[in-house]
């Protein structure tokens, strides 16, 4: 496909998406909003102000501003991204585009009601070969995103995670007491299935993600060989090692 890069390392360098920004119109991870607004409206109200963290040039923040979701941030730390997608919608007052490092949110604790993702956190992940045993470097740099995320969420806050990732390899991953969210896992997709995570702020991790992390952090969970479901056909999907 047009712009399926040489290495899955690729995914995670700026200049690489600098330069397919400039030449793709749009393009959609798992789906547009029709495949899971049903999910989505029961975690995100009108009123709410939204974070849109790794937006790309999905219509994701645009589809949900004509539905009536007047308060969006989004960022990107791809500023050809960022300066391309602030033109296009020049005349939505209430969006803001801003190009920003996940890893350091330049707002204040408690900015918003919802941070949303849609294939970011994929993209960081996009060298690991074993979803059991996420490298240190990884885990390092999710665990920045994810407390920086944790930070921003006003009380009783959602974050909401929209991945392929099955749940006993991502719940891995965000449930963890240090963030102080509880974990909801959704599906979406016919045939091959989508997942919709959604983490609140304020509430504890239900008993089994408790016994999940402790056994993580005691690293005595039995290591499995497991075969992964077959992704689609999109190009991100198909490089993806996780």
């Amino acid at each position: 496909m047009e712009h399926v890069p040489e290495c899955n390392s690729r995914y995670k360098d700026v200049e690489y998406w600098n330069e397919r920004y400039e030449k793709e119109e749009s393009f959609e991870w798992f789906g547009d909003l029709s495949k899971f607004q049903h999910l989505l409206e029961q975690h995100i109200q009108k009123e709410d102000s939204i974070l849109i963290l790794g937006c790309g040039n999905s219509s994701l923040s645009f589809d949900l501003y004509q539905k009536g979701f007047s308060s969006i941030t989004n960022i990107d730390y791809s500023g050809v991204c960022i300066e391309t997608m602030a033109r296009r919608h020049a005349d939505c007052p209430g969006m803001r585009w801003l190009k920003m490092d996940a890893r350091h949110l330049a707002f204040s604790e408690g900015t918003f009601e919802v941070v949303l993702e849609k294939g970011t956190l994929d993209a960081m992940m996009v060298e690991e070969k074993d979803p059991w045993s996420v490298s240190a470097e990884t885990a390092g740099l999710l665990q920045q995103v994810l407390k920086e995320i944790s930070r921003v969420l006003k009380p009783g806050g959602r974050f909401i995670s929209i991945t392929f990732a099955q749940p006993h390899f991502r719940r891995r991953l965000l449930a963890r007491r240090e963030y102080g969210w509880s974990v909801q896992t959704h599906s979406y997709g016919v045939g091959f299935q989508y997942f919709l995570y959604v983490l609140t702020k304020g509430e504890t991790l239900n008993p089994e993600d408790q016994a999940l992390e402790d056994r993580l952090m005691e690293d005595k969970e039995p290591r499995t060989v497991v075969h992964l479901q077959e992704p689609d056909s999109e190009d991100f999907l198909s490089r993806i090692g996780i």
